[in-house]
């Protein structure tokens, strides 16, 4: 199995339980791991047989802008499953950082990994 990669994909929404949440946008990271076979890809060396990552990005970017969820857990469910719907991907890891959630900790949020690797 090979792995297509998008690192630190910063991103800003509506996310978020409380009422002031609600009422602006704050920014998510997400790194993913997707898996891909990209033999075809190097023997042809054409972005057709490849999974191509900026559409993939420009995608999620597009989905998570335009999403008000709640909670960090529905969206990145939600990105997972259009992910693996609109592109194939049998297998990905996503990580959704919510960075300044919590004051004392750079850092939170989710891994999920969904599908079979290959």
């Amino acid at each position: 199995m090979d792995i297509v990669f998008i690192r630190e994909l910063r991103i800003k929404t509506v996310i978020g339980i409380y009422d002031w949440e609600r009422k602006i946008k704050q920014d998510v990271v997400l790194d993913l791991e997707m898996a891909a076979d990209i033999a075809e890809a190097a023997a042809t060396d054409k972005i057709e047989d490849a999974l191509d990552y900026k559409a993939v990005s420009k995608r999620i970017v597009s989905f998570v802008q335009e999403s008000t969820y709640e909670l960090v857990e529905t969206l990145a469910e939600e990105i997972a499953k259009l992910i693996m719907t609109e592109f194939s991907v049998p297998w990905l890891r996503l990580t959704l950082n919510k960075q300044g959630a919590l004051s004392m900790a750079k850092d939170v949020g989710i891994i999920i990994e969904r599908g079979q690797r290959r």
